[in-house]
């Protein structure tokens, strides 16, 4: 199984845990962050993740997050294709920025795109080339599947 997180889903164990579903949100991640040190599911890193990382003003944040590109299994790097698809994304009114993220997991054959943002998940719930779910969901659908 091959994954792609958003940088919200990666964020979300930095988020304000007293709300229960950001805790049960940011235990499932880090659950499938498990999974992928593990080795039994796949992360695909892009481009737009480092750009996004990069913009955040918090260092500790950034760099643990930066941490998880070792463990990705390939990198997709901006193209024609995915700024092409992207565009189609914000054509039915995905975000510009979520946009190039989508294109860059369908591009590096991610099947699952993690992320907390309902609104893009609701957006992408027509798209047929990846299915955009929450970090609940996605472990369920892991945990179904390795164990």
């Amino acid at each position: 199984m091959r994954i792609y997180l958003d940088v919200c889903a990666f964020n979300r164990p930095f988020d304000d845990q007293k709300h229960i579903r950001v805790r049960l949100e940011a235990e499932a991640k880090l659950y499938v962050q498990g999974k992928i040190k593990a080795g039994e599911v796949e992360l695909v890193w892009s481009y737009m993740l480092d750009l996004e990382n990069d913009q955040n003003p918090f260092k500790e944040k950034r760099l643990a997050i930066e941490e998880w590109r070792k463990y990705s299994i390939t990198y997709i790097d901006e193209s024609d294709e995915i700024i092409d698809k992207a565009n189609e994304l914000v054509r039915i009114g995905v975000k510009p920025k979520d946009a190039l993220h989508v294109a860059s997991a369908i591009a590096g054959e991610a099947g699952y795109f993690m992320t907390t943002d309902d609104k893009l998940v609701k957006k992408m719930a027509t798209e047929s080339q990846i299915v955009a779910i929450n970090p609940v969901g996605l472990a369920a659908i892991i945990d179904e599947r390795t164990n």
